[in-house]
């Protein structure tokens, strides 16, 4: 099928758009996107940037690390990741960019130097940042103030900032209790091996951010859960990263005990302090990942390929060609080879897809690209495990009722008294599709994850408009023009 002149010209319009914002220029507010049109369907291969949970990760352990360490294929130009850098900058490491994708970090050797009495860092709304240096402060030699913008302001850290206190941290929190801004003055004397406990818990970021400092605690860090495990797949991330990098790892099978500490003594020596400078090659996005491979099986017929992202990925959204295949799509999975290559995942797109029932616990930042794609599969699609969506960039399971609302999609939240279910119904003559459909504008609230899944909608239907599509600048600045690629391969 060839592509029609309307075709042609949303294309041009998406180009010129991103034209814009690759330049520095403001994107087209809405942003306008394509829809594929009658029998359209696109055979497009991507590669997703780099992990922004892996790239803050290995930030925050090269920061502290003794020695120059290495990032390849880091994400960089994201709000969030350059947050971090900067504030790594204020704390005394140094951070030096060295061609496409490369960063070399200058550590401080387990210990904050940063100059002046007390700092402060703005961290905006980069939550992943927010818990990880909150945690980190408590290396510092002087107070650190840690705080964001409104929506930061609002989301909780207590659970955080009262395990910091535990180990003989002084917390002030200077405006909304137990959210930033909060001053964090480091405690008067070296810590020795502590042990936190915790019950369930808002985020498991709270976890990551003190096993991250964990190999510079003299004897190493303890934590015990109480309670069902909030994400667990991002606690294994954490634990994965810091063994691949030589830590000293332990833990239960559940999660419900873990052990971190400094990289074991040669011979029956002691424990090293901390860990060492390393070069890491870090993994394209998985979560970037799942709104191509969504789109994939929500266009009859169409195929994208997802480079970079093999079986032995230690992201959690790994798994969503899983769900992708459950929901009728064929998922083809290339497994990496020994030069170098970590391989690709494809998803093409059934005739119709199904409705499933999906637990995202291991996985809750792939849920909006399960919505998009549920929106056109007949039937009632129930996603559980959503409980931590309620607190991050937006409240996005309200954000998700109200927003596929607009395409007369409904969304039960709290289904059936779990309040982190929700229950996807699409009209039962489904989404209308036809040329002349009234002109829909999705609101994003300042959320990248709802901005990309959103567009995903207008690939199925003609007329979708995206409010404030700058958002995707705090994982993904490139995201407008992979998805102009796409729909340039339509045929």
């Amino acid at each position: 099928m060839s592509v029609g002149p309307g075709l042609r010209t949303e294309v041009e319009g998406v180009r010129m758009a991103e034209s814009r914002t690759l330049t520095g220029g403001t994107p087209a507010d809405p942003m306008p996107i394509v829809h594929l049109g009658s029998g359209g369907r696109f055979d497009c291969a991507l590669t997703p940037p780099g992990s922004k949970s892996i790239t803050n990760r290995a930030l925050v352990l090269a920061g502290l690390a003794s020695g120059v360490s290495t990032l390849r294929h880091a994400l960089i130009e994201a709000d969030d990741t350059s947050r971090m850098i900067s504030a790594l900058g204020v704390l005394g490491a140094r951070v030096e960019r060295e061609g496409e994708g490369t960063l070399r970090v200058t550590g401080v050797g387990g210990r904050w130097s940063p100059s002046g009495r007390e700092v402060h860092l703005d961290l905006g709304n980069a939550g992943t940042a927010t818990r990880f240096l909150a945690a980190a402060a408590v290396l510092s030699r002087v107070p650190v103030i840690i705080d964001g913008n409104p929506r930061m302001r609002q989301r909780p850290i207590g659970e955080l900032t009262g395990a910091l206190a535990s180990l003989g941290a002084t917390i002030q929190h200077l405006g909304t209790p137990d959210c930033p801004p909060v001053r964090i003055v480091p405690p008067a004397f070296d810590l020795h091996a502590p042990r936190i406990e915790f019950g369930h818990l808002k985020s498991s970021q709270f976890v990551s951010a003190l096993l991250l400092i964990a190999p510079w605690i003299s004897g190493g860090l303890t934590i015990r859960h109480t309670s069902t495990v909030t994400s667990p797949s991002y606690i294994w991330m954490s634990l994965r990263l810091l063994e691949r990098l030589g830590a000293s790892v332990q833990n239960s099978d559940d999660l419900r005990v873990i052990r971190v500490g400094a990289p074991a003594g040669e011979g029956g020596e002691a424990p090293t302090s901390g860990i060492a400078s390393f070069d890491l090659s870090i993994e394209p996005d998985a979560s970037g990942a799942t709104y191509w491979l969504a789109a994939g099986a929500l266009c009859p017929k169409s195929r994208a390929v997802v480079r970079g992202i093999g079986p032995d990925s230690i992201q959690g959204d790994a798994g969503f060609a899983d769900l992708m295949e459950r929901m009728g799509a064929r998922v083809e999975v290339t497994p990496g080879s020994d030069k170098g290559n970590a391989g690709e995942v494809a998803c093409v797109g059934p005739a119709a897809l199904k409705p499933i029932v999906a637990d995202m616990t291991d996985m809750p930042d792939a849920a909006m690209s399960l919505a998009a794609a549920a929106c056109f599969a007949p039937g009632s699609t129930i996603i559980r495990g959503l409980v931590t969506l309620r607190v991050k960039e937006s409240d996005r399971i309200g954000a998700m009722e109200h927003e596929l609302a607009k395409i007369g999609v409904r969304v039960e939240t709290g289904y059936l008294g779990d309040p982190g279910a929700i229950r996807i119904t699409p009209p039962m003559a489904g989404v209308d599709c036809s040329p002349g459909v009234p002109r829909v504008e999705f609101d994003t609230y300042d959320d990248h994850r709802m901005a990309m899944s959103l567009a995903l909608i207008g690939l199925r239907r003609p007329n979708v408009w995206v409010r404030n599509p700058s958002c995707v600048n705090k994982t993904y600045p490139s995201f407008w023009r992979d998805l102009a690629r796409l729909v340039a391969t339509v045929r």
